[in-house]
């Protein structure tokens, strides 16, 4: 299932306002490269990359329908020449991205475009909005399964995300970065999630005592049979009563599935259940738990030694709580001038906002090991000879280098779109998480762990970072 819609209009005025400058100009067909990437923020040190799927649909979906450019006839001071054009509208250009579930890290390009300068101003909105926000999710669900280790994490978060698309895109996100379902049954009819879920309290409290509650439940559903122990007091009744209920499935031959704990002390409230429904003879009863939780808390669980078989994350997943921005931008690197391309940067006195200039890759370098040691960021007209050693040097202090005598490289950027035309085949969402669990085995543990994880290494090629330097010089020489 697809949602689709035409998100044409969903840009920012002034990116309609350079397009219509550009036309005015006559230079909307000029051909401009930008790159998409994100620079170092809050907590993160690597994003796994995800939105690629819906960003394509946005593409494949651009026009302009005749109510687009009544609007914008009516509200903006564009000429008629340029909003006549606008009713043959639609993406011819390039475009490079790297498959949704790589983990990539800031600074490089995770997604390439080269268009008619105007085509590639248009979609810079909707292509940060889909991709900044996806990648933000599913990086945030990958630091926590990170900390979950081999329990099970659901995606719980649909009634605190920022919206409905929020919501459906976040569930989406969150299974790319390790969730293994979500409570959402529209997210998870669009694409194929599985969906899970217990009850809530007020099932409980609508019957006269937890035990009635506990036992219809049951009665309805013998074979799903979870139960919500803490809402009038998890030791001495939430769980006494499901043991109780526990045994009457067994003895009619069913298995119970196992309790939630959602809230108190999860990781002592934990250990009392693990000891009560052991002692009774339930040893395969699960123990989910929810409330409040994030890589951090659910970290300082394992720690406590508590006894937590799954987890259900919801408002701190889905929104990121911590970090509620992943800070992607998309920032021009070449355009042609007569006849020429010449490559762009922008300068700024803070050294993490210089961009990287030209029309560029993004390699993937793997030791003898096949273990991810560093990624290269070259001009794309670079040629890079694998049976040389390859010197890699660090991008700012480049007396610090180290030299790989034996290395595989991979290109991580694929093409998607060539001349408008789609040539990517989009996987389905069960390849993209079987992909992305293959990532993570490629890089050692100290580069994904959540606190103080090791710097990975991301390299600009000699060439262009000659190119980066030429550019830079007339702007900074003799500067005092």
């Amino acid at each position: 299932m697809k949602i689709t819609r035409n998100l044409t209009l969903m840009t920012d005025l002034y990116e309609l306002t350079m397009m219509n400058g550009y036309h005015e100009l006559g230079t909307e067909n000029k051909t401009a490269v930008f790159d998409v990437f994100f620079r170092q923020a809050g907590q993160i040190s690597y994003a796994v990359s995800a939105g690629l799927e819906q960003a394509v649909d946005y593409i494949r979906n651009l026009h302009f329908d005749d109510e687009d450019i009544e609007y914008l006839r009516r509200n903006t001071p564009f000429s008629d020449s340029f909003l006549l054009t606008l009713k043959n509208f639609r993406f011819t250009g390039d475009v490079w991205a790297v498959p949704e579930g790589t983990i990539v890290f800031p600074n490089e390009p995770i997604m390439i475009i080269r268009a008619p300068l105007a085509q590639a101003q248009l979609i810079e909105p909707a292509i940060l909005n889909i991709i900044n926000h996806q990648t933000l999710i599913a990086t945030k669900a990958s630091r926590v399964k990170k900390s979950a280790g081999n329990a099970s994490v659901a995606e719980f978060g649909l009634r605190r995300a920022q919206g409905p698309d929020a919501g459906i895109y976040g569930a989406r996100a969150s299974v790319i970065g390790g969730c293994s379902s979500t409570s959402n049954v529209l997210a998870g009819q669009a694409f194929d999630i599985p969906i899970k879920g217990t009850m809530a309290h007020s099932w409980i409290m609508s019957f006269e005592s937890e035990l009635e509650a506990f036992r219809k439940f049951a009665e309805i559903y013998p074979d799903n049979t979870l139960l919500l122990v803490d809402t009038y007091d998890t030791l001495r009744s939430g769980i006494p009563n499901a043991i109780k209920v526990f045994d009457e499935l067994k003895a009619r031959g069913k298995k119970p599935v196992g309790i939630r704990l959602d809230s108190g002390d999860l990781a002592y409230l934990s250990k009392k259940a693990r000891k009560m429904l052991d002692e009774a003879g339930h040893k395969d009863a699960i123990i989910f738990a929810s409330c409040d939780l994030d890589e951090f808390v659910i970290s300082s669980l394992a720690e406590q030694g508590a006894k937590i078989d799954a987890y259900g994350v919801g408002t701190r997943l889905i929104t990121s709580q911590n970090m509620p921005s992943l800070g992607g931008v998309y920032k021009l690197a070449e355009l042609t001038e007569n006849g020429k391309q010449v490559a762009k940067i922008k300068i700024s006195d803070t050294h993490e906002k210089i961009t990287n200039p030209g029309f560029k890759t993004l390699y993937r370098v793997y030791d003898e090991e096949g273990m991810a040691f560093a990624d290269l960021i070259a001009l794309e007209k670079e040629k890079i000879d694998e049976s040389k050693p390859l010197t890699l040097t660090h991008p700012t202090m480049r007396w610090k280098t180290t030299t790989l005598e034996k290395y595989t490289l991979r290109k991580l950027l694929v093409p998607v779109f060539e001349k408008g035309r789609l040539v990517y085949e989009l996987p389905a969402l069960g390849e993209i998480c079987d992909y992305n669990e293959v990532e993570k085995k490629s890089f050692w543990d100290e580069y994904l762990r959540n606190v103080n994880p090791e710097i990975y290494k991301v390299d600009l090629s000699d060439e262009l970072y000659e190119l980066k330097t030429r550019l830079i010089a007339p702007h900074f020489g003799g500067k005092k």
